[in-house]
């Protein structure tokens, strides 16, 4: 099933789109009230309730906020909630879907996706530490990564029948990619404002009109400048101080978990055999196994030797068939049970896996050992200081929030009591560019309440960050205000002047057009002639791409004109060269790159109207009330 997914990798891409779809391909129709007071929605009858919505908003208000190109208001709109409630419901409708097909994935399965993932190895052999640290970053378990994986993995299945079936036809094929690699030859002129100075000013009427018509053009922003506080974990565990004693009585009491289970090294020879093949090429692996077997009980020493020539693992055989050391549950059972039962330097008989035929040779054992006080102090100390840290942060976040509730007026008294310095903020704008903490919606919001603004009151705690609270209280403020007619009406004038050559040059271009199209002359300054496609057109923006390859081109030159900003341009259209889908060398190499787009193209089509039927099939119903409730 793995290999189809590694040989799948256009639908698996697909896949990750697929879970993230848009809110708008289902239209704003299907948010109708609907389910109990904590069921946001409910797919095929299951509900999706609203802690588990509200969990996968944060992370994904997260994810935009670390990337730090996404605008503050973005991270609060219902379209980013519409959208966080898709991925839930399309994650929802696979799973149901991969449920009623009887779709799954074994453990084995699971074992031999992750051993197989590239970010999990370590000198070409799979980590366990890397897992472990993997899982850890997580905030989850082994287990608890395993089951998601597993999800996910299931997810891909329910996808991979609809996707990969999806054909894109020959000649439809043919014809987008004639259209993307068609090349035309064209040479540009421009009338810009700047050829058609305008020296007259306008009328004291015109600057009134202007200046009423675009007062948000002249507006400034509310803006208010802050004093805060920040409450953090990080920072009260940094206060911490742990002594020897209490590192010792945890190791003492937790030894257990520093103990290094055995850990064994082998080599092995593989001879591969499908466990669903046919039985006679079963048969012949196992005899070819049985062979090299007999080899080897005859002259052991020459395992590395046999193993490089015969093995079909292609990750060890260069290395002799050597697979390193590794500890239980990193190895198919039956492979884990016949090498754990070995004695060193001992062959084990012929082991069946699902891979095929094993012949195994144990080369090294390392015991099970508890890692002694001094080895793990360090980490015994951070992970005390982390728990104190916590539990500090946990009895501090409540008095700090009760506190700058109780006393409105001041952050002092917080600030005092838990030992912050009190920072005060430059201007502050609304809806400007701000940095941490105030990129936090909510925290923003409430910097801009009537209470704080009129009343200068503490804004409620408010958890910016996991593990970090901010209150924040106005000391000045100054409300948005639009600039005077006077203060501006000369930068209206020069507007305006600019709106009248540039109306001078567009018609300038048009009426240049018309007598190009009529086939007399013209004395525009054409630039070199370049040649463009659809796929490469450079500095030619959407609009005059569309017109210059929207021209007949049954008579040569053709030409089209389109505005620009500050005029307009006209297009010379000397020349059409047609794309060969015959065509050799470098062409075909770009026609195959190119069907081979086509083709994901049509099957994101069907995958999108498969996932679209499926919501049809099992119902989806969602509770608009609750999803606009903040």
């Amino acid at each position: 099933m793995f290999d189809l997914v590694r040989n799948n990798q256009k639908v698996v891409q697909l896949v990750l789109a697929l879970i993230v779809l848009p809110f708008a391909l289902w239209g704003v129709d299907s948010y109708r009230n609907s389910g109990g007071a904590n069921e946001i929605a409910t797919v095929g009858g299951t509900p999706i309730v609203l802690e588990e919505f509200q969990r996968s908003l944060t992370e994904q208000q997260e994810r935009l906020r670390a990337e730090g190109r996404v605008p503050v208001e973005l991270l609060e709109s219902p379209e980013l909630r519409r959208g966080v409630l898709e991925e839930l419901i399309n994650r929802r409708l696979l799973l149901l879907h991969a449920g009623k097909a009887n779709l799954g994935v074994s453990d084995e399965m699971l074992f031999n996706f992750i051993t197989a993932l590239p970010s999990l190895q370590v000198d070409g052999k799979f980590s366990r530490e890397r897992y472990e640290a993997l899982a850890a970053a997580q905030g989850m378990s082994v287990a608890q990564f395993e089951s998601l994986l597993r999800r996910d993995l299931i997810m891909q299945q329910s996808t991979l029948a609809a996707g990969g079936a999806s054909v894109a036809g020959r000649l439809p094929a043919d014809r987008w990619l004639v259209a993307q690699l068609e090349e035309r030859e064209i040479a540009e002129a421009t009338l810009l404002a700047e050829q058609f100075p305008v020296a007259e000013k306008p009328d004291a009427a015109a600057v009134q009109r202007y200046y009423e018509k675009n007062r948000a053009r002249f507006e400034q922003p509310e803006q208010v400048r802050v004093e805060y506080l920040i409450l953090n974990q990080d920072k009260l565990i940094e206060s911490v101080k742990i002594d020897d004693a209490q590192v010792k009585a945890a190791y003492e009491a937790n030894q257990a978990r520093y103990k290094t289970p055995e850990e064994r090294r082998a080599s092995h020879i593989l001879i591969r055999a499908d466990k669903q093949g046919k039985e006679d090429e079963i048969k012949a692996a196992e005899e070819k196994a049985a062979k090299l077997l007999a080899q080897l009980q005859a002259d052991p020493a020459d395992f590395a030797k046999l193993a490089k020539e015969h093995s079909q693992d292609p990750g060890s055989a260069q290395n002799g068939g050597d697979l390193g050391f590794f500890g239980r549950g990193m190895m198919v059972r039956p492979f884990e049970e016949a090498t754990f039962a070995l004695q060193e330097n001992r062959l084990s008989g012929v082991v069946r896996s699902d891979f095929g035929f094993h012949i195994i040779k144990l080369t090294g054992i390392r015991p099970e050992r508890v890692r002694s006080l001094d080895e793990v102090r360090g980490e015994i100390a951070a992970e005390l200081k982390r728990q104190a840290g916590a539990k500090l942060y946990a009895e501090a976040a409540e008095g700090f929030t009760n506190t700058v509730y109780e006393q409105p007026d001041s952050l002092k008294p917080a600030a005092e009591k838990y030992g912050l310095a009190v920072r005060t903020t430059q201007w502050l704008a609304r809806g400007g560019q701000v940095e941490t903490p105030f990129t936090n919606p909510k925290l923003m919001q409430a910097i801009f309440s009537e209470d704080a603004v009129k009343n200068r009151r503490n804004t409620e705690a408010i958890e910016v960050a996991p593990s970090t609270l901010v209150s924040a209280r106005v000391v000045e403020h100054r409300p948005a205000t639009v600039e005077p007619l006077e203060k501006v009406a000369g930068v209206i004038e020069k507007a305006l002047q600019r709106e009248t050559a540039v109306a001078k040059a567009v018609a300038a271009g048009k009426a240049a057009l018309e007598r190009l199209e009529k086939g007399e002359k013209s004395a525009l300054a054409w630039g070199a002639p370049r040649t463009v496609s659809r796929l490469h057109a450079p500095n030619l923006g959407a609009e005059a791409r569309a017109a210059v390859f929207g021209a007949a081109a049954g008579k040569l030159p053709a030409y089209v004109g389109v505005n620009v900003p500050g005029g307009f341009a006209l297009y010379r259209i000397d020349k059409v060269k047609a794309f060969d889908p015959a065509a050799e060398g470098e062409a075909a190499a770009r026609a195959r790159a190119l069907r081979q787009q086509y083709g994901d193209l049509v099957a994101q089509e069907e995958l999108l109207g498969w996932l679209a039927a499926l919501r049809e099939q099992y119902g989806v119903k969602i509770n608009s009330a609750l999803l606009e409730r903040k």
